[in-house]
């Protein structure tokens, strides 16, 4: 029997180590989950939701890496996109600890609070048909990071940043060996479907609840301070020349916080970082359609406005 090409197998090779499944949330290229093989061990960054589990089973397959070699899972913070699948992998993957922020632990070991604030953000409806059930992981199980903490995984030493400002509960991983950082959601997100003939189109993501610019402002001046290059985004996957793309994030967060500012309204924020943001990708060269782009960025406009909407409410 002919081996089943990678590409429908959903991942690619990213990095020393280091590969990408697309975790086929809300379409392709827009979630991804890393994959690093890490001499005789391996560990999972991420997990995307329930319906994405055979995709990490079968690249595990595709590489070759047996499940019982995955000595971690670890997720970056536990928004569900990237944590909505953390119990049912951990199921397919006996030997692992779950590594998370010590503000998420608890929501992974009893989900109902973390499933009970996402149904409040995306509705009963939505949230049933976008992550289904979510799984509790068992105590002992789990793992808790703190800050410029280090974890030995097969042949290296991983180090973790706690990161917030687009969540408490968000940290970083920092792998020398494989040379970068997996970021989540904290050097902000670059969908491929809007790269541009100037490379990856990069804007930071402030969704509820936890937005705070000012942090959010030092994590990415302290993901370059590792001086590493190479990130490794959920939204999605590898990017290269980090201290050039910051200077970009940092200026989109101030026009939020700016625009939110000035606009009364969800809906009247949501415009205008839509505005703000198609004229940004416009200028780097890219050439899709009006209707191509505002359907690639409307829900992380609406996200956004509410997230920073939030936000000045609680600093009014």
């Amino acid at each position: 029997m002919c081996a089943q090409p990678a590409a429908e197998l959903h991942f690619e090779t990213v990095g020393k180590g280091v590969h990408a499944v697309d975790s086929g949330y809300m379409g392709d290229g827009i979630d991804a989950i890393h994959i690093v093989q890490a001499g005789s061990a391996a560990y999972v960054v991420d997990t995307g939701t329930v319906a994405s589990v055979p995709r990490v089973l079968a690249a595990l397959a595709a590489l070759q890496i047996d499940p019982d070699s995955v000595t971690h899972l670890i997720l970056t913070h536990i928004h569900l996109d990237h944590a909505g699948g953390a119990g049912a992998l951990m199921q397919r993957l006996p030997r692992a600890s779950l590594v998370v922020h010590p503000r998420g632990a608890r929501h992974m070991i009893d989900p109902a609070r973390l499933v009970a604030g996402s149904i409040a953000v995306y509705g009963e409806e939505a949230f049933q048909r976008l992550y289904g059930a979510i799984t509790p992981i068992d105590a002992d199980r789990v793992l808790q990071t703190h800050d410029g903490g280090e974890l030995p995984v097969g042949d290296r030493v991983l180090r973790f940043l706690h990161t917030p400002g687009h969540a408490k509960h968000h940290h970083c991983i920092v792998d020398d060996e494989a040379g970068g950082v997996f970021t989540g959601d904290s050097f902000g997100i670059a969908y491929r479907s809007l790269h541009t003939p100037q490379g990856p189109f990069l804007f930071p993501t402030t969704t509820p609840v936890h937005f705070d610019p000012d942090a959010a402002h030092r994590s990415i001046e302290r993901i370059v301070a590792t001086g590493h290059t190479t990130a490794w985004l959920t939204h999605y996957s590898r990017i290269d020349d980090l201290a050039a793309l910051a200077p970009q994030l940092h200026h989109d967060l101030d026009t939020f916080v700016e625009l939110a500012r000035c606009e009364d309204t969800v809906e009247g924020l949501e415009s205008a970082i839509l505005d703000h943001l198609e004229r940004r990708v416009r200028a780097a060269g890219h050439r899709g359609s009006a209707d191509e782009l505002r359907a690639a960025m409307t829900l992380d406009a609406r996200l956004n406005a509410q997230g920073l909407v939030h936000w000045r409410s609680r600093v009014a």
